[in-house]
């Protein structure tokens, strides 16, 4: 199949690092163009990066020799590309104009970020389970004058470390949940060597984490009415992120309470045979079996398991009955993969596979 020529906006930050190494070789896209700010325009990417760069394996070489354009040149950029990634570093508002801007200019925007993540007809989706979200397009395009661009976004890393795993069981009448995620040091952009006081620490607050954290899963479960999408009403859900000295991998700890609870087993069986639209299609990032459960107590780690299927599975481990609630049980995802990047991409082979990029 033909591929996209795609834009990584940007790309000098920890995401479009990892953006540019999950397009490098990819089947459906090729990067074409390489944007940040204006300070950076002009520049070979290589330049920018030294001493910057933060992923484990070295920069293409290809790319290294890239010159950077500017986020101001949306014109030049539309030149050049079929669609863009959007992983930038600025406020909600500024974020929100600029990816209005890409859109209006008929450049679809698959966004990292979480300035459109509220916008009533921005489809906000985690492949496997909302897919369904992706019609609200239509309505977007009309609001936005586009025949092309639209805008559509992932949500929060940390949800995706338990909303896979409470999805499945969905029909057994959720009605509670408490989550608590231990979220690793990468989901603020940040390595050991550049945040040495957060070894041996735990920081019992990261901003705006809780927030997002009990209202996203509802927008997730939502449903599209009237060309936007309306959150769901339940569960209630309560939760506490916490930053700790891991490098890669959100956990959480769920407690969840049922309408009609289920035996374990069920929830297990749920686990293993749910599959969504990019399984369905063999998306060439979307893991072969969504959610891993380990039998063993003392997993799912954020070391061992956090980079099953590429870092795009789900692990889920010690499932047991509570005193309290119903059930608990641990959910591991990695977060600048499946949580960031990752995430993106394969909303981004879903759009191109159900004719939303062509």
């Amino acid at each position: 199949m033909k591929k996209l020529k795609v834009g990584i906006i940007g790309a000098t930050g920890m995401v479009g690092q990892r953006f540019i190494m999950l397009l490098n070789e990819h089947p459906y896209f090729e990067i074409s163009a390489l944007v940040a700010s204006p300070r950076s325009a002009g520049q070979k990417y290589g330049k920018v990066v030294l001493g910057r760069w933060k992923m484990a394996d070295a920069c293409p070489e290809r790319i290294l020799n890239m010159e950077i354009i500017s986020s101001d040149e949306v014109e030049k950029v539309g030149s050049m590309v079929d669609f863009v990634f959007c992983a930038v570093s600025m406020t909600k508002e500024e974020t929100k104009a600029l990816e209005e801007r890409y859109a209006k200019a008929e450049i679809p925007v698959v966004s990292n970020n979480s300035a459109n993540r509220w916008t009533p007809d921005v489809p906000m989706v985690i492949p496997e389970i909302n897919d369904a979200h992706l019609e609200v397009i239509e309505a977007q395009r009309k609001r936005l004058g586009t025949k092309r661009g639209f805008i559509a976004v992932k949500p929060n890393c940390s949800i995706q470390s338990y909303v896979p795993l409470l999805t499945p069981l969905m029909k057994y009448g959720i009605k509670e949940v408490v989550a608590t995620t231990y979220q690793a040091i990468s989901g603020a952009g940040k390595t050991f060597k550049e945040w040495p006081e957060m070894v041996d620490n735990l920081i019992p607050y990261i901003g705006g984490e809780e927030e997002k954290s009990e209202k996203e899963p509802l927008r997730v479960w939502g449903k599209v009415e009237g060309g936007e999408i309306v959150p769901a009403t339940v569960p209630v859900i309560t939760t506490q992120c916490l930053r700790v000295p891991v490098s890669d991998g959100h956990t959480a700890a769920v407690f969840v309470k049922f309408e009609n609870k289920p035996t374990k087993d069920e929830i297990l069986d749920a686990w293993k045979n749910y599959k969504g639209k990019p399984q369905t299609l063999g998306l060439p990032s979307a893991p072969e079996q969504f959610i891993t459960y380990f039998e063993e107590d003392n997993r799912p780690q954020a070391r061992l398991d956090r980079d099953i299927y590429g870092g795009m599975g789900i692990t889920a481990g010690r499932l047991r009955e509570d005193s309290v609630y119903d059930y608990k049980f641990v959910g591991l995802s990695h977060n600048t993969l499946r949580g960031a990047a990752g995430g993106a991409v394969l909303i981004a082979e879903l759009l191109y596979r159900e004719g939303y990029l062509g």
